[in-house]
């Protein structure tokens, strides 16, 4: 599909990192942009900036997410792109002085990153799916989720944050499948080390030693490279179904 006034955008995780820098990149192309997140403050900020609409959404809440729908569609109408990137990172090893990991705690990274990811794509499923389609193929929108290169090379102290991960890298190609007569396409990128707000705060001489693990190029990702992804999966009607690697050829040592 081409991005335009007529493909409004949800943005999960919105309101920074990752997801601000999708939801500029779709409102530079002309694409009405909703923004979910839980910090009020910055999401409504962003939705200002972008002339777009905010809603507080507790992702791993299904109720949450479809109050935060019926206000971005109210008032910019059917999203026909949703981009998850909502997502939570704690560390925590498997028996860690032993004791073993607070199941709460997995259950709260699940819920977030995993779940969060299901309740929105699904939801945003169904209203894509009874709108008219915008493309002679019979296209009708696109899913697009956050995984990352944990789902594959999960470090240490990252059990929940992996298992998560891989649960969005897995759920990618059923739904794909379940939504093609449809005409919804889902794909999924998994981006390695990109200077988010959370790498930003980090001494320099930390940036610099993860930036120098990556083979080419060496350095932290730009999160408008992530965005750059994204827009270019919502364009490329043939991308479905697709679990792609955004990061430089690395691949994560234990820690």
């Amino acid at each position: 599909m081409q991005i335009s006034k007529d493909t409004p955008i949800v943005v999960s995780g919105g309101a920074s990192g990752l997801g601000a820098a999708v939801a500029r990149a779709f409102a530079e192309a002309g694409a009405p942009v909703g923004i979910f997140d839980l910090n009020e403050e910055a999401g409504a900020a962003i939705a200002k900036e972008l002339g777009g609409v905010f809603a507080r959404v507790d992702v791993a809440d299904p109720e949450s997410v479809r109050a935060g729908f019926a206000t971005t569609r109210a008032a910019i109408g059917q999203e026909r792109v949703m981009m998850n990137c909502a997502g939570i990172a704690p560390a925590s090893k498997t028996v860690a002085k032993g004791v073993a990991h607070d199941p709460a705690l997995f259950a709260k990274v699940i819920g977030v990153n995993l779940i969060g990811s299901f309740n929105c794509a699904s939801q945003a499923a169904e209203g894509m799916v009874a709108a008219e389609p915008l493309t002679a193929s019979g296209e009708r929108g696109v899913i697009l989720s956050t995984a990352s290169v944990a789902a594959f090379e999960g470090q240490i102290g990252q059990l929940a944050y992996a298992a998560s991960k891989a649960g969005i890298a897995g759920m990618t190609l059923p739904m794909a499948r379940d939504l093609s007569r449809d005409g919804v396409r889902v794909a999924t990128i998994a981006p390695g080390i990109f200077l988010t707000p959370l790498l930003e705060s980090l001494p320099q001489e930390v940036q610099d030693s993860l930036a120098a693990q990556v083979p080419f190029p060496s350095r932290l990702g730009d999160p408008a490279e992530f965005a750059a992804l994204a827009r270019h999966i919502a364009e490329n009607e043939m991308l479905n179904g697709e679990v792609i690697r955004l990061d430089g050829a690395i691949r994560m040592a234990p820690r």
